[in-house]
């Protein structure tokens, strides 16, 4: 319960802290952010996908070296 309410008023403040940053951001050189660029939760989960993702590719680049090598 107590993660849940946490998530719900960050999901809050980083809609806020977005349309802040998108206010005071140069069109031109910069992309439009979103409330997920200042979100924890989402950057968590985020890393977690990257990381299998990067451990996908090591494990099957290993099994392809190793089946090149025999």
């Amino acid at each position: 319960m107590t993660e849940a309410r946490e998530r719900s008023e960050w999901a809050r403040t980083s809609t806020l802290m977005a349309l802040i940053a998108n206010a005071h951001r140069d069109a031109k050189k910069t992309r439009p952010f979103k409330p997920t660029d200042f979100d924890p939760f989402t950057q968590q989960e985020k890393k977690n996908v990257n990381d299998m993702a990067l451990l996908k590719a090591m494990f099957t680049g290993m099994k392809q070296a190793e089946g090149t090598g025999h």
